[in-house]
């Protein structure tokens, strides 16, 4: 008897060891990254990671299809550069400024979304999105066609010089992983569950008494308030904010990004913005489009690994063995 309740114990170990080893893993190689790779590469490879992460959170564990995230990510993109440009206020209180704004926005956007369900919140959080971009267009903050420009890192904390590469992409890492931090957190907690169940079958979380417009709105600023953390920081990195951040194929590009990476999983939309990222960096000199590039690929996948790349992996014999989960509802 003893022995069995061992063996049991064992088997139940063994899948947490086996995701805490990759999870190391996973942090060594970012940590190491820069001696490897460009680091400006690296850090748009980050940015547009969390932006997928946070619009996952939305999609993959809220069930709510949004067309119109990019007006969150290029909307604290301008901010962020604004108020760093112009105020002069130090890069993290910009970034923060950046992330109350998304905050505001999608509560605005929001508010009016949930009300609706399926292809009607998409396209209204397209029309939405778009009105965004013709605001962003006539505003005089924003400079028009020409955007935000040159746009200073500034010092972090007052001390830590933003403008050498190295310690910008560490800040910009620290911040990733507390975000992926955070989103685990969401997901896991009490909060993320109800989420879920509102995923699966909305009727009966209904009948169980949530109010489900408050969880769903709830869910949509934190999604967007995450997305403008990561526009803040693409703004910072590149140093300029300009109206491609809010166009609808930013949108676009964020939607292929989750679901080349695996829906309701929380590392795939990593892989897929990872893959995105990389086939528009390193085919920016080819004679050939990127963005046939990038259909052909999202259509292999498509017809490959229905799940995405990392749900097809989770589902697998190996994945279930290392203990991963792919429940998301098709």
């Amino acid at each position: 008897m003893t022995l069995t309740l061992e063996l049991e114990k064992q088997k139940e170990r063994s899948p947490v060891v086996a995701q805490t080893i990759f999870l190391g893993a996973g942090l060594a190689l970012l940590l190491l990254a820069p001696l490897f790779f460009y680091p400006v590469f690296l850090m748009k490879l980050l940015c547009f990671a969390l932006f997928a992460c946070a619009f996952n959170l939305l999609l993959g564990y809220t069930g709510l299809l949004s067309f119109g995230h990019a007006a969150f990510f290029g909307g604290a993109a301008y901010f962020t550069a604004h108020v760093v440009k112009e105020w002069g206020v130090p890069p993290e209180l910009g970034i923060l400024a950046g992330v109350a704004g998304a905050a505001l926005l999608g509560a605005i956007i929001g508010f009016f979304a949930i009300r609706r369900q399926g292809i009607y919140f998409a396209m209204i959080t397209l029309a939405l999105a778009q009105m965004f971009y013709f605001f962003c267009l006539q505003a005089e903050f924003t400079h028009g066609e020409d955007g935000i420009q040159s746009v200073p890192r500034g010092h972090l904390l007052g001390f830590i010089d933003l403008s050498q590469s190295t310690n910008m992409y560490y800040f910009v890492l620290a911040v990733f992983v507390i975000s992926i931090a955070v989103i685990w957190r969401i997901i896991n907690s009490p909060f993320g569950m109800i989420l879920k169940s509102i995923r699966e079958n909305e009727t009966r979380a209904i009948s169980l008494g949530y109010s489900v417009a408050n969880y769903k709105l709830a869910a949509f600023v934190m999604s967007a308030a995450l997305t403008g953390l990561a526009g803040g920081l693409k703004a910072i990195v590149f140093q300029f904010a300009t109206l491609t951040d809010v166009g609808w194929q930013m949108s676009g590009e964020v939607i292929l990004m989750t679901l080349l990476g695996g829906i309701g999983t929380l590392i795939g939309p990593l892989f897929g913005a990872g893959l995105v990222v990389t086939l528009q960096n390193y085919l920016a000199t080819s004679e050939f489009p990127v963005t046939i590039i990038t259909g052909l690929v999202f259509m292999a996948c498509v017809l490959l690994f229905r799940r995405g790349i990392v749900g097809e992996f989770y589902n697998s014999r190996l994945g279930r063995k290392l203990g991963f989960e792919y429940r998301h509802k098709h």
